[in-house]
């Protein structure tokens, strides 16, 4: 049975921003090749500091030394996976809350078959649109490439049944994103189109997700945070943009102004 969603705490989420750029956390990205750059400059107006350390040499080390540690697969390739288990496999040892992004599983089968052997280490949380979801989980839910071909409610079951089986937080995002844990569902209304018109977006968020995770803020409130300025930065840099071009650089600039109560007012208006 599918749990009803619930309005998440936009008080609770201001507060957990605060702690986010209050603690600065370090966050260790083992992501795709086309978003890196766009990566740390989110995390860095958001208010974390970026690190890109992806040789297998060295990613285990670093991982051990971050607040927290994102795993994207999406330009996945041999040298990157076996960087991706050495870093994940020292953040477990060191209690590292680590994410993961299974872009495109379902569409291509070997990352599919990584990521779901990624999930017997316990990612503290899932960030995928709906088709991804639904694929992680064993359903049919193949997108057209990273984009979804479902709507995110589509993706509430199999989003809890990730969570039930490793416990984990599991965030869908869409139109409206869904938080989902083993017992609840939070809803996050909001948005603009524009944000599916940047590349690496998405990617961007979780990243926002692992610097959640390393703030030390209970996490389905910071998650949740992170989530709710992503959507607001997008509503707000949208009408200041004539393009895709300038609607990138005016979402920077509104994640690096953005606090929590525009959260709260945005949410509670």
């Amino acid at each position: 049975m599918t749990l009803p969603a619930q309005t998440f705490d936009a008080r609770a989420a201001a507060a957990a921003l605060a702690a986010l750029r209050a603690s600065a956390p370090l966050v260790h990205c083992l992501t795709n090749q086309v978003v890196s750059n766009f990566t740390a400059n989110v995390l860095l107006a958001a208010g974390a500091a970026p690190a890109m350390v992806v040789a297998e040499e060295e990613a285990g080390e670093f991982a051990a030394l971050a607040s927290a540690l994102l795993i994207n697969v999406g330009t996945l390739e041999r040298p990157q996976a076996a960087a991706m288990r050495a870093a994940i496999g020292a953040a477990n040892l060191t209690g590292t809350p680590w994410v993961l992004d299974p872009v495109a599983v379902g569409a291509l089968g070997w990352r599919t078959a990584f990521c779901r052997e990624l999930l017997a280490f316990s990612p503290a949380v899932i960030r995928g649109n709906a088709s991804e979801i639904i694929a992680l989980a064993g359903g049919t839910g193949a997108g057209r490439g990273v984009d979804s071909t479902a709507q995110s409610d589509a993706a509430l079951e199999a989003a809890r049944a990730l969570a039930r089986e490793h416990g984990s937080l599991v965030l869908v995002t869409g139109a409206t994103d869904y938080l989902v844990d083993a017992h609840a569902v939070r809803a996050i209304a909001g948005g603009t189109p524009r944000l599916q018109q940047v590349t690496g977006t998405g990617c961007a968020l979780s990243a926002l997700v692992a610097a959640a995770c390393g703030c030390g803020a209970p996490r389905m409130d910071a998650v949740a945070a992170v989530s709710a300025l992503m959507k607001l930065a997008g509503e707000r840099a949208a009408p200041e943009s004539r393009g895709s071009g300038s609607f990138a650089v005016a979402l920077l600039d509104e994640l690096g102004t953005l606090g929590g109560e525009d959260l709260a007012a945005r949410w509670f208006a």
